[in-house]
């Protein structure tokens, strides 16, 4: 029994996990299932709110009524931290890459109707977002407010905990189903939601391998990013765990031109995916690990038979 800490019932949980027929079948001897954390909320869907509920719960536990964070301007991550933050009464304060559009659109337009503060940094100086970000938490307590700083993708120590939480779920959906899959696949972008599920599958015992497709940087500072942030996580809540030894996969190759642009491979893989089974994959993350997962080469090298989404 893992004793969590507390926690915001902010997600719509658990989510369905189901087996792709038709295109499974074109795959001899590979079952392929799916994860659907599309489906955790309407404006907040996806990985983001899993790892939100248990910072923002430590927000409020810290008596905050600020939060600041940081992502692109289109970032998933921050809209979900803006719409949480309006659903709790909260502030929020986005720190966003790149120059100011001249018109509202996607997430941009959902941040702004949630009535966060906004300002835009450029690509040239952006290695500087979490120096100001820590200035801008100083500059609100000296108004008297206290904030809380959110790296990009809530991808830390508290937030190493939604996908904790998630392979938990994944271990009775693979009891419900009577399936014992060789991996669990995911796309890893600011590496929080592949650390929970190495952590997790230490802590539960389970014995798929965690196969993470990079989406920007490399295996390299991935390898680095994960085992700092699982033993920020080790230290601070007092569990011990070895994350030196953690099996950190992280599988080149199918990033792309950049990160949040995608070949023309990706988008056959998007539209095939959608017309065989209904589910629709992003060009930023989902369909760039879901390509590389039904590739030739992943297949042969890793063999995969569960995808979480």
């Amino acid at each position: 029994m893992i004793d969590f800490p507390p926690r915001l019932d902010l997600a719509r949980l658990p989510t369905p996990l189901t087996r792709l027929e038709r295109l499974s079948a074109e795959f001899p001897g590979v079952d392929i299932w799916v994860k659907h954390d599309e489906m955790t909320g309407v404006e907040v869907s996806g990985n983001k709110v899993r790892k939100l509920e248990f910072i923002l719960a430590e927000a409020l536990a810290q008596d905050c009524d600020t939060v600041i964070t940081c992502g692109g301007v289109q970032s998933n991550h921050c809209r979900a931290t803006a719409v949480l933050a309006a659903r709790l009464g909260l502030r929020a304060h986005l720190l966003l890459r790149g120059e100011r559009p001249a018109e509202l659109s996607g997430n941009l337009l959902l941040d702004h109707l949630s009535g966060a503060g906004i300002t835009c940094i450029s690509q040239a100086d952006w290695h500087t977002h979490e120096e100001y970000g820590r200035e801008l938490q100083r500059e609100y307590e000296r108004k008297g407010r206290r904030a809380m700083f959110i790296p990009i993708g809530g991808s830390d120590a508290i937030g190493l905990w939604g996908y904790i939480a998630a392979c938990e779920e994944l271990r009775e959906d693979f009891e419900r189903t009577g399936i014992e899959p060789d991996a669990v696949v995911a796309a890893t972008g600011s590496g929080g939601t592949q650390s929970g599920l190495l952590v997790a599958r230490e802590l539960f015992g389970l014995s798929a391998r965690v196969l993470a497709f990079n989406v920007c940087d490399d295996a390299a500072w991935f390898e680095r990013k994960v085992r700092r942030d699982v033993a920020a996580w080790s230290e601070r809540y007092g569990i011990g765990f070895d994350a030196e030894n953690l099996a950190v996969d992280t599988i080149e190759g199918y990033m792309g031109p950049a990160y949040g642009v995608a070949g023309p491979e990706v988008y056959r893989t998007i539209a095939g995916t959608a017309r065989q089974e209904g589910v629709f994959l992003d060009p930023v993350y989902t369909g760039k690990a879901f390509n590389g997962m039904l590739s030739g080469e992943a297949r042969s090298a890793q063999p995969t038979r569960s995808n979480a989404s």
